[in-house]
């Protein structure tokens, strides 16, 4: 198949529009100097050189249609361009002869018509002359010829490597938030477990909100990310479990502003920064530990920001499996315009601060 053929519409009108202008203005440019050369010599019959160089550019027509119909076989041989140019110039002297034929011809039937006789020297004369003229031709478009082709054939892979690159992207995103921690999970469970004799209505809300959590991360793959206010809600969620879990050694508090409600952010995305205070924070701590959940919009950038009260923060800082994983999925959704952090709290504690692009 023609690689011209898997092009973009757009890309290949262009392709085809810009060949034929510039295919009209050449030859236009060449009726013009033979109107000029006959003024010239004190001619007057401008209909000459019309048909002269109309009937040369009809022939070349057909050989430019035929060249571009059967290239595409050769198309394999772009990276090769000497045996590409040898493939098709081999055929130069049967085409040459073709095209004198056939102009000349055009050129006698219609001074026939006219009821004149085409003169012209020798056909010896006209065959040598009229040849080399035109492998001189033939030559230069087959160099364009090789040129577009190359460009189409440029273009086709610069097309499918995005097409790959996409669909690379989307399968990493797709395996990355199928990812929730299986500790989580366990720890969720054990908590349930202990209170189904003692508090049943408690632990059939913890139920239904863990249900949820489970609901989300396997909704993942089709809703990769969602808005805020529903990702909060999925973490308050998350929250409830936790501070069963931990009872009076925790307490989780949201500020979330409402013009960053509709912004999207990957689905379970906030889960990790919460989940790392729990897991490296109150979880070896015995004092009470105070967590805050910050979210506000600069601008059309979305500021999240996770703090606690009692971590301590590796030096350099170290991203665990759970920030890991968010990282390359943002990485995933929106490249380098979305950030993750981890700061020291200058009263004690850590600050865990993403930022990305808030979109609606």
């Amino acid at each position: 198949m023609a690689p011209d053929s898997d092009l973009p519409d757009r890309t290949r009108s262009r392709l085809i529009a810009g060949f034929a202008i510039a295919w009209v203005a050449f030859w236009l440019l060449m009726v013009m100097v033979g109107m000029q050369e006959a003024l010239r010599e004190g001619g007057h019959d401008l209909w000459r050189p019309l048909v002269a160089e109309g009937s040369s550019m009809l022939a070349a027509s057909v050989v430019v249609v035929v060249q571009w119909r059967l290239a595409p076989r050769l198309d394999p041989l772009l990276s090769q361009p000497m045996r590409w140019f040898a493939r098709v110039l081999v055929w130069t002297p049967l085409v040459a002869l073709l095209f004198v034929g056939a102009s000349y011809g055009l050129r006698h039937g219609v001074y026939g018509l006219a009821g004149l006789r085409y003169r012209h020297e020798p056909w010896g004369q006209v065959l040598v002359y009229e040849s080399l003229k035109f492998a001189i031709f033939y030559t230069l478009f087959t160099a364009v010829h090789f040129g577009l082709r190359s460009y189409a054939a440029w273009s086709i892979e610069r097309v499918r490597a995005q097409r790959h690159a996409a669909l690379s992207r989307q399968a990493q995103l797709l395996q990355l938030t199928q990812q929730l921690h299986p500790h989580f999970l366990f720890n969720a469970l054990n908590t349930v477990s202990s209170l189904i004799h003692t508090h049943p209505d408690l632990a059939d809300s913890l139920l239904t909100r863990l249900a949820t959590l489970l609901r989300a991360a396997t909704d993942m793959g089709q809703r990769p990310q969602q808005s805020l206010a529903d990702e909060v809600a999925l973490l308050q969620s998350y929250a409830a479990i936790m501070c069963e879990r931990f009872s009076d050694r925790v307490r989780v508090r949201f500020e979330i502003a409402d013009a960053a409600r509709d912004c999207r952010v990957p689905t379970l995305g906030l889960q990790p920064l919460l989940e790392n205070c729990f897991h490296h924070v109150v979880e070896p701590r015995r004092a009470p530990t105070e967590i805050v959940v910050r979210a506000r919009r600069d601008g059309a950038r979305l500021c999240i920001e996770v703090v606690d009260d009692g971590g301590v923060l590796a030096d350099p800082p170290v991203f665990g499996v759970g920030l890991g994983n968010l990282q390359r999925r943002l990485e995933a959704l929106h490249g380098e315009q979305a950030r993750l952090s981890l700061a020291p709290c200058a009263g004690g504690g850590v600050s865990a601060q993403l930022e990305l692009p808030c979109v609606c």
